[in-house]
Parts: C-alpha cells; sequence; structure tokens
C-alpha cells in the first residue's frame, strides 16, 4: 500500500503559499509598485511602511529621489514578507527532509536544491531594488518563482507517493507521449519567459488591437533593441526605456509563441486522449488542461482588447502558473509510470 510521507501536507501548503507570491508579485509589478520601497531589505529604512508624519518626513529626507507613496509601498512589502514566509517554509521542509533522510523513499537532494534556490531568489530579490526593475534581473526573478513553485509540486508528488495506475493499453503507448510532453513543458518555458520580458519591459499595450498590431499585419518591429539583454545597468526602468518599435517586437514574439504553444498543448491533449488506455487519472489531467489552455487564451486576449486590466492581468499570471504545474504533473507521471512499467517487465 502506498503512504504518504509526513511533510506532504507541509510541502502541499508550501505549494498554495508559492503560488500566493506568485500571485502578489505579478500584482506588485502590475502596479508599478516594485520599487514602492527604495531601499533593502528596509521600506525607506523600516521595517514596514512609514506610516506617521515624522517617519514619512524621514523617509522623503532619505530618499528625496523616491517620493513616499503608501499605495505602492505596501504592496511591496508584504510581497516581501510573504516570500520570506515561503523562504522559512522551505527551511523547515529541508530540516524535516534531513531529519527523516534514511527513511524509504525520503528526497533529501531536491528539499536541498529548493533551500539553495530560494537563498537566490531572496539575492534576486535584493537586485530587483537595488537595480532598479533592471529588465533582466526582473524576468529572472519570476523564472526563478516559477522554478520554485514547479519543484515544491514536484517534491510534493513524490511525498504523495501514489502512482498513477498501468493503462489498459501496452505501455508503449504512454511512452510515444513522453517527447510530446516534454516539448509542450519547453515550449510553456520559454512562453513564460517571453512573458516576464513583455512584463519587465512594459509592452503588454505596445500592440491595443486583435488580431493585428497597431492596425497592421506586420508593423515595424526592433528585435535588436527589444531583446538586447546587454541593456545598461544603472537607469530607473520603471515604465520601460525601450523605444515603441522594440516593445512591438517583444509583444508580437509573445503573441506567435501564444500560438505556437496553444497548438503544441492541442496536439498533446488530443494524444493524451488517445492513449489514455482508459486511464481516468490520464483522461482528467487531459481536461484540466484544456480548461487552463483555453482559460490562458482568453486571459491574453482580454488583456489587449480591454487594455490590461488588473485582475485579468493577475489572473493570466497565477492560470500561467496552474498550467506549467499541469504539464509538470504530466511529465512526472509519464515518467514514473514508466519507469514502474519497465522494472516490472
Amino acid at each position: 500500500m502506498n503512504r504518504s510521507k509526513a511533510s506532504y501536507p507541509l510541502v502541499l501548503f508550501a505549494c498554495l503559499f508559492a503560488v500566493g507570491v506568485i500571485v502578489l508579485g505579478a500584482y506588485t509589478r502590475l502596479v508599478d509598485a516594485g520599487l514602492g520601497c527604495p531601499d533593502w531589505p528596509t521600506c525607506y529604512g523600516h521595517l514596514g511602511v512609514p506610516s506617521t508624519d515624522a517617519q514619512i518626513a524621514r523617509a522623503q529626507e532619505l530618499f528625496p529621489e523616491a517620493p513616499f507613496e503608501a499605495h505602492k509601498a505596501w504592496p511591496e512589502v508584504i510581497h516581501r514578507y510573504l516570500a520570506s514566509g515561503l523562504g522559512l517554509l522551505i527551511i523547515v521542509i529541508t530540516a524535516a527532509a534531513w531529519r527523516h533522510r534514511q527513511a524509504p523513499g525520503q528526497p533529501l537532494k531536491l528539499p536541498l536544491f529548493l533551500l539553495a534556490l530560494v537563498i537566490a531568489q531572496g539575492l534576486f530579490g535584493m537586485w530587483t531594488v537595488t537595480l532598479k526593475l533592471w529588465p533582466q534581473v526582473v524576468t529572472a526573478h519570476l523564472l526563478g518563482g516559477f522554478t520554485t513553485l514547479s519543484l515544491l509540486w514536484i517534491l510534493a508528488l513524490r511525498l504523495e507517493n501514489r502512482p498513477w495506475p498501468q493503462p489498459h493499453l501496452p505501455l508503449r503507448h504512454w511512452i510515444k507521449l513522453k517527447p510530446l510532453a516534454v516539448l509542450g513543458l519547453l515550449a510553456l518555458i520559454v512562453q513564460i519567459a517571453l512573458g516576464g520580458w513583455v512584463s519587465s519591459n512594459y509592452a503588454a499595450l505596445a500592440c491595443p488591437d486583435l488580431p493585428t498590431c497597431q492596425n497592421q499585419w506586420l508593423p515595424a518591429m526592433d528585435f535588436a533593441n527589444g531583446f538586447n539583454v546587454f541593456q545598461e545597468i544603472g537607469p530607473n526602468y520603471l515604465g520601460g526605456q525601450l523605444d515603441g518599435e522594440a516593445r512591438v517586437a517583444i509583444h508580437v514574439t509573445h503573441r506567435i509563441g501564444a500560438l505556437l504553444v496553444s497548438i503544441v498543448l492541442l496536439l498533446l491533449i488530443w494524444r493524451m486522449r488517445q492513449n489514455a488506455g482508459g486511464s481516468q487519472p490520464m483522461l482528467r489531467l487531459a481536461n484540466v488542461m484544456l480548461f487552463l489552455l483555453a482559460l490562458q487564451v482568453a486571459l491574453g486576449l482580454s488583456n489587449v482588447a480591454f487594455g490590461l486590466p488588473l485582475a485579468v492581468a493577475v489572473a493570466h499570471n497565477a492560470v500561467g502558473a496552474l498550467l506549467l504545474l499541469s504539464l509538470v504533473t504530466l511529465n512526472y507521471r509519464l515518467n514514473r509510470s514508466t519507469v514502474s512499467g519497465n522494472q516490472l517487465n
């Protein structure tokens, strides 16, 4: 009988917590609060948001180039504390893994890697502020958050210790899905990175119309500057530094990426249904992926059609995270099932 490990509920809670951190991070970015606190790890020299007249006056004196705005400082501070809370959870998870490292099936390398990753995420969080929203750092920080969530989810799946039942069809039908599942996962990761690049360079509204861009099928685009990863460090990137043609290039690339990812995932979902072999978990996952993909496309289109509404833009990030987890789940299950099946043969 397969039994979940003792720390499984804690890791599952950490996954939910990580989704909350990602969503709040997206909200902070979208309301232009990434520099709501011009210093790190304090906020205008305080552990919290300055509130009294004396504290605000002192904040203005210390940072005259960064006018104090409480409605931007609060999301930044809350996001910092939640991210720190996630780091503490991962420390506890790592300590539990070390304590039970002799137990059969207890992962240790993955929690240790997660601990190293969350430390790196803390550094990227600091650099996001000290380098004044440098797009490379902001995008890397976003990808680090999605990676942390994905690895926590893999850890949860391992600790759950509940494999899928073998399909009624020969196992080779599931094996055929593996290359397409890997391709779908990689394509989605690239698309998430493109989305981060769109957001960090403020290119979401570079094309305000659909299906054309600025009423043209082929608008003027500057790919060299749009995807220049050697942008100068130092300027304040709040609001972006690129010209219109560079932002259009980024936006159009993200649109093309969305189309390609949708085609790959639709093909994958169709193949999953064809090769499920009577596996209800496989069919359910295919339905979940189809629903999330349709919702993500609808949210992306709505961002353009309605001028980037805050709720829609935040939801676009959240659903992207859930879609990523569905593909991580598929790849994990396929690998575990095929390995188990080969051991039985």
